[in-house]
């Protein structure tokens, strides 16, 4: 044998295997017919069964063997292997047990020393058929029952797993019954010394293979191995393959999923797939279950899968270790599994699966009716509930009630232990509503803790105080699971370790690997250049920002720009993208407004009418949109789709009748359709949001090559940087200090807005205890709000932008506490105390003042368009690096100083700055800075003393920190500003005369915006 061949490389497999507990079989104890090892099988039934099986040859003497043989093939091709060697099988009115698996609890001995007496097998160069002498490389058995197959090749003999694929797909009859689906082996590995590539199921020609690597660097492949001592490849042998791990895939992870869609012509379609885990699941649920086996109860951990990871799957299977987890003592960890998700899938997906493990009804419940079921499924100690975060405000409502229609005296949970397993993490980790999660799920416990700390306190009465500050932060009795494919910083701070996450899958190994598209590979840029003018003789003043907002809205909504763009969006459908996916490539237009897709959808169908194309779209917009150039028409999505209901959309837009959805607003995340290939965009998007929209496009499907994205408003740079955060995995930039909060506190609290008297009023009434409540509390505490709002309304009056930036001081203090307090155990009442009182004093707030609206459709007409392409090719998100994810900080008013300009000089800014770059948010983010520079105590004894030169010294090393600060509001005018010198001289330019000003320096040298 020499040292380079393919036999070297079984050998060293082999050798692996049998020092792990294998036992080496012999080709020739391979019965080719029923395609199993029958002397294997019946030598272990004997062992393990011995009663059953004298009783069955008290029955059937010298043929009982060939009895059960009979019996086990006839089950094994009508139930399956998988089923069988999980639940066995009858033989004449015996269920006899083909495997016996690891129980979850070492409580039993009897189950411990069955699960040790299996018989797993290894046998290389088998002879699976009688007619041909064709062998396979490796098979595993278990028991007797082939259950792997793994075809071999060696690098350095000139072929790799590519020649293993074809040799599966080309050389291996899937109609051997060794090969037949579910009925005998039901994984197939081509591997080599450097990748591993698996199937579940040999369909020929058409036999699709799925990477099986551990990922290297962020991407596809695998690494080699540290010590230069080992294959690439080992891991497969060495973990995944090994007698404990193989028989625990067997029992808790392989599972039949079973489609069952509905053609276009009305016929039931049943798929069947054997889902076997890709490596990143396996690992990523074994390493959670163990950690958690020893950890215990109360740690958070984050999987941060990338789209196309598998997520339902990864759940199911996590959640079902979870719901049966012993730690070292035999003793249950978690009394239930609550599974918090929006999507009806996972619901249907986990019932099926987990009754495929234990065959067992009622370890699954789905929450779909409303609290009350979900209070009685918690009371009732449900294994696994599946729920969404929205129905636990109203939880200890019905637990209440549920207490008094059984006389019982609390009207709380017992304290149990809980795994809370979060879909879509970035989206629910924070707020009020998660808070009410954990103070449903806290139990007895909780309220005990709250009420010793009320205690400590002097403030015994106001137990519902701490109790609502003790349900922020993390509780003992609570486990998270949150996964997410593009995490916030907050989202890392609550449930990452040291700002990581507990286990990841980037989005860069996942397009490496295949399972998701490259969106921004095929990526078009276009840009509007436009003139407007004035066509009326006046020439009013009108107040700038509201103005420009005014003018944009007119460009897209005029007819001219929707027409011309519906033009080049329709033509390349009908050229290119409806050829694609086998014909059945479907687009998605991005609008900006709802209004703007009602406009669209009229211009679609009035183009596609006036061309004849068979094209039909689809409109998804929420509510009812008001046409302001028709006084009382008003539109709806049921009426735009002729009567079809915003329910039956997904599913109607899936036909092949339907080609285009046009959206404002919806469909932008978690709509997974693996025909949508193109994306139009006529939207400003940016962040996290960008990703996501644009990641619809990312779902594969066995004719989708490519896909395509025509962009009409953003910049691909832009674009590059929000994918750049989320490609090799997030980052999370600096903690928040947690003192910023106490500095945001004490300014709210010097302004006289309200009183510190007001605010412990208001808190005693409203966590007052049940039996000291009364209807005068309502009364009493609208009374106590309306003093404060009443200040406020009268500070509105006098100094309105004082006015704004007081009320951004409260949204910023609402938002900080919020999150650091579960981070970080404040234990402060008086924090709690306001947080609450300022979230009711907001909805009591006279709204901002919007000042005069603008309709510029009389005063100003189009003098000019045209639509250019400016960039077309590839996003490369290799380039450059990523951008931390910052936390919040306090932020501004959101309103600037109203700047009256006459209407002509405001439309030549407009089309003078057109195309630069800056936009108004960028101003906006300008007004913010020099407010808070106006702020700053150095500053102003600089402008007292200096003149605007050397002010502007000083200045300019106060600028940077603040945009530093600042730079999550405005990432890409934070970017600009940091590598740009001509840009950051000019704004530094600008700034400084402002803030010069405003603190009462000399008004010579003010620089002007055009400057």
């Amino acid at each position: 044998m020499k040292q380079t061949s393919e036999a070297a490389f079984e050998t060293a497999i082999e050798a692996v295997l049998l020092h792990d507990g294998y036992s080496k079989l012999a080709s020739g104890a391979f019965d080719t017919e029923r395609a199993i090892f029958p002397g294997e099988a019946l030598t272990f039934i004997r062992e393990t069964q011995a009663k059953t099986w004298e009783k069955l040859e008290a029955l059937h003497g010298a043929e009982t063997g060939e009895r059960v043989l009979s019996a086990l093939t006839k089950w094994l091709d009508t139930h399956g292997a998988l089923t069988t060697l999980r639940h066995g099988f009858k033989c004449f009115g015996k269920t006899l047990r083909i495997a016996f698996f690891r129980p979850t609890h070492g409580l039993n001995p009897e189950l411990e020393a069955r699960y040790r007496a299996n018989r797993l097998g290894i046998t290389r160069q088998l002879h699976f058929s009688g007619r041909n002498k064709k062998s396979l490389d490796v098979v595993l058995s278990v028991n007797g029952i082939p259950v792997v197959t793994l075809e071999l090749k060696n690098a350095l003999s000139g072929q790799t797993a590519a020649n293993a694929i074809h040799q599966y797909r080309h050389d291996r009859d899937p109609r051997e019954p060794i090969f037949l689906f579910t009925k005998r082996t039901l994984v197939h590995f081509a591997v080599d010394t450097e990748e591993a590539h698996m199937t579940t199921r040999l369909a020929g020609t058409s036999t699709h293979f799925l990477p099986f690597n551990r990922g290297w660097n962020g991407g596809a492949g695998n690494a080699p191995d540290r010590q230069g001592r080992n294959y690439k490849t080992a891991y497969l042998w060495e973990e995944v393959l090994s007698r404990d791990s193989l028989l625990d895939l067997l029992a808790r992870f392989l599972h039949l999923e079973i489609d069952e869609t509905v053609s276009d012509e009305g016929k039931k379609v049943r798929k069947e797939t054997m889902i076997f885990p890709r490596y990143h699941q396996l690992q990523a649920v074994r390493q959670m279950v163990t950690a958690a086996g020893s950890e215990g109860v109360g740690h958070n951990y984050l999987v941060e899968h990338s789209a196309g990871s598998g997520k339902s799957n990864t759940i199911g299977w996590l959640a079902h270790r979870l719901s049966s987890l012993h730690n070292e003592r035999d003793e249950r960890i978690f009394d239930s599994v609550v599974v918090i998700t929006d999507r009806v899938v996972l619901d249907r997906q986990l019932q099926n699966t987990i009754y495929q493990f234990d065959h067992r009804q009622g370890v699954v419940q789905k929450i779909d009716e409303d609290s009350r079921q979900l209070a009685e499924a918690l009371e009732a100690g449900v294994p696994i509930i599946i729920t969404t975060l929205q129905k636990f405000p109203f939880v200890s409502r019905q637990l209440m009630k549920l207490a008094e229609e059984r006389g019982a005296g609390n009207s709380y949970l017992p304290t149990r232990n809980y795994a809370v397993i979060i879909d879509e993490a970035h989206s629910s980790q924070s707020g009020e509503t998660a808070t009410e999660l954990k103070g449903v799920l806290g139990g007895a416990e909780l309220i005990r803790k709250a009420l010793e700390a009320a205690q400590e306190e002097g403030e015994e009465e106001l137990e519902r105080l701490f109790r609502a500050m003790a349900k922020r932060g993390r509780q003992p009795n609570m486990s998270f699971f949150a996964f997410t494919a593009t995490p916030k910083h907050k989202t890392l701070a609550i449930f990452g370790r040291g700002g990581e996450p507990f286990h990841r899958y980037t989005m860069r190994q996942a397009i490496e690997e295949g399972f998701i598209k490259d969106v921004l590979k095929n990526y078009v840029s276009y840009k509007t250049y436009y003139k407007l003018i004035k066509k009326v003789e006046d020439d009013p003043n009108v107040e700038r920002k509201k103005a420009a907002r005014a003018l944009a809205r007119f460009m897209r909504l005029h007819p001219h720009n929707i027409g011309q763009k519906t033009e080049v969006m329709v033509e390349h459908f009908q050229q290119h993208t409806r050829h694609k996916i086998g014909g059945h490539a479907k687009a998605m237009v991005v609008t900006g407004s709802r209004l703007e897709a009602v406009r669209y959808k009229q211009d679609f169908d009035r183009y596609i009418g006036e061309k004849g194309y068979p094209i039909k779209s689809l409109v998804a917009f929420s509510g009812t949109v008001e046409d302001d150039k028709v006084p009382g028409k008003t539109y709806t999505e049921v009426e735009m789709n002729s009567g079809l209901q915003e329910k039956e959309l997904p599913e109607s837009f899936a036909k092949t009748d339907y080609r285009v959805l046009l959206v404002a607003e919806k469909y932008q995340t978690g709509f997974d359709q693996p025909l949508l290939h193109t994306m139009y965009v006529d939207k400003r998007l940016a962040g996290i949001q960008a990703v996501q929209t644009l990641s619809r496009l990312n779902r594969t499907h066995p004719l989708k090559d490519d896909t395509f994205v025509l962009d009409f408003v953003n910049d691909p740079d832009e674009i590059r940087e929000a994918f750049r955060q989320y490609y090799d995995g997030s980052i999370m930039g600096e903690e928040v200090d947690p003192d910023r909060l106490y500095e945001v506190k004490a300014g709210l609290d010097r302004s006289g807005i309200y009183l510190q008297d007001e605010v412990d009023e208001f808190s005693r009434i409203f966590f007052a205890p049940k039996r000291r409540q009364s209807p005068a509390d309502h009364k009493n505490m609208n009374a106590l709000l309306d003093q404060a709002a009443a200040h406020f309304a009268q500070l509105q009056n006098d100094e309105e932008e004082e006015a704004d930036l007081w009320r951004g001081k409260t949204q910023a203090f609402r938002n900080l506490y919020s999150f650091l307090s579960q981070v970080i155990p404040y234990q402060d009442s008086d924090l709690e105390k306001l947080f609450t009182y300022l979230r009711h004093l907001a909805l009591k707030l006279p709204k901002r003042k919007t000042g005069p609206g603008y309709q510029f459709d009389e005063e100003v007409e189009l003098d000019y368009y045209r639509l250019q392409k400016i960039s077309e090719g590839s996003i490369n998100l290799a380039e450059g690096y990523a951008k931390p994810l910052d936390g919040p900080r306090e932020v501004g008013t959101g309103e600037v100083r109203e700047e009256y300009v006459t209407l002509s000089r405001l439309i030549d800014i407009i089309n003078e700055r057109f195309g630069t770059g800056l936009s108004e948010a960028d101003q906006l983010f300008f007004d913010q800075i020099a407010e808070a520079a106006s702020q700053n105590e150095a500053l102003r004894k600089a402008a007292e003393v200096n003149s605007l030169d050397k002010f502007q010294l000083v200045f300019r090393q106060v600028l940077e920190s603040l945009f530093i600060e600042r730079m999550e509001l405005n990432e890409e005018l934070f970017t600009d500003y940091m590598s740009k010198p001509e840009l950051r001289d000019l704004v530094s330019t600008w700034l400084g005369s402002q803030v010069y000003d405003r603190l009462g320096g000399s008004k010579d040298g003010i620089v002007s915006w055009k400057t």
